[in-house]
């Protein structure tokens, strides 16, 4: 099985980038190829043999990643499958590579492998990386419904099938629209927490951007995916699980203005899901409707 990676970059880590391109070559099996996005910026000292594709704007996360994946052609068609990884991660394992391929080669329905984030000095592993409700033993390995944007590995036939990462989201709930629709689809996805990749401990409200996107991308996500009698109920109750977080009023404003916004502006093309799907996923142990 031909595996690629693809890596998005600010240009702002550069030791931690050569860090994480060392641990990939260090990879048992057949060499995995990289390319690297820069977004927005020159990309330098890179190694032998890894590609790089300098974009003239940040395009954001899903829109960059698009990018990464047509560098190995049409939906990316060149290798089977594509490793995501943080620029700032480092995978601890050497057998990452061969534990994906052996994966999807065992089961030709697995579309996505969500990797286990783990901070380098800690070993915790946040409960917000962990793909499921059930949240509490990051140790355990199983079946999910979403995966985690900066360490996964997807087979390309998942792209192929049902479309790349929605460009226009730029930041937050990106993976959650492509599972949905691999799901739908008929694929599945797996947490494994064998499959590693260290990252430093981290708020994603560091971003500037955070609360508002994150309620805008909800709106699209459940615009653009849910069964029409599911949208409110799905949206409601994150509004009341937002409200219980008791965010700051900055926050607050700047959350109910991507809520807004998200209403308000197009979502991209609307498929909603199938019922049957709407009840795989209630069996997998969280409905969409949180």
């Amino acid at each position: 099985m031909r595996l690629g990676a693809v890596i998005i970059t600010m240009g702002n880590r550069p030791d931690e980038l050569k860090a994480l391109l060392d641990s990939v070559a260090r990879q048992e099996g057949d060499p995995v190829e990289v390319v690297v996005v820069g977004q927005g910026v020159r990309v330098t000292g890179l190694p032998e043999g890894v590609r790089c594709v300098e974009l003239p704007e940040n395009l954001g996360i899903p829109g960059g990643r698009n990018v990464g994946i047509e560098a190995f052609g049409p939906a990316g068609a060149e290798v089977d499958a594509l490793l995501f990884l943080d620029d700032d991660g480092l995978l601890e394992r050497t057998d990452t590579a061969e534990l994906c391929r052996q994966a999807f080669a065992e089961d030709p329905r697995l579309g996505i492998v969500s990797f286990r984030i783990a901070d380098p000095e800690s070993g915790v592993t946040q409960r917000r990386h962990v793909p499921r409700l059930r949240a509490s033993d990051p140790m355990r390995s199983s079946r999910v419904t979403t995966f985690l944007g900066g360490a996964n590995a997807v087979r390309t036939s998942v792209f192929q099938q049902v479309g790349e990462l929605p460009g226009e989201f730029f930041y937050a709930h990106e993976e959650t629209d492509l599972a949905w629709r691999a799901l739908d689809a008929g694929w599945l996805i797996d947490y494994r927490a064998d499959m590693v990749l260290l990252h430093p401990t981290t708020a994603p409200s560091r971003h500037a951007v955070y609360h508002r996107m994150v309620a805008r991308n909800r709106v699209w996500l459940a615009r653009r995916n849910l069964p029409a009698p599911l949208v409110p109920v799905y949206l409601g109750v994150w509004l009341l699980l937002t409200l219980l977080r008791r965010p700051s009023a900055p926050a607050l404003k700047a959350w109910f203005g991507g809520f807004k916004e998200g209403w308000t502006t197009p979502c991209g093309p609307r498929r909603p899901m199938r019922w049957r799907t709407v009840w795989r996923l209630t069996r997998l142990g969280r409905p969409p409707v949180i």
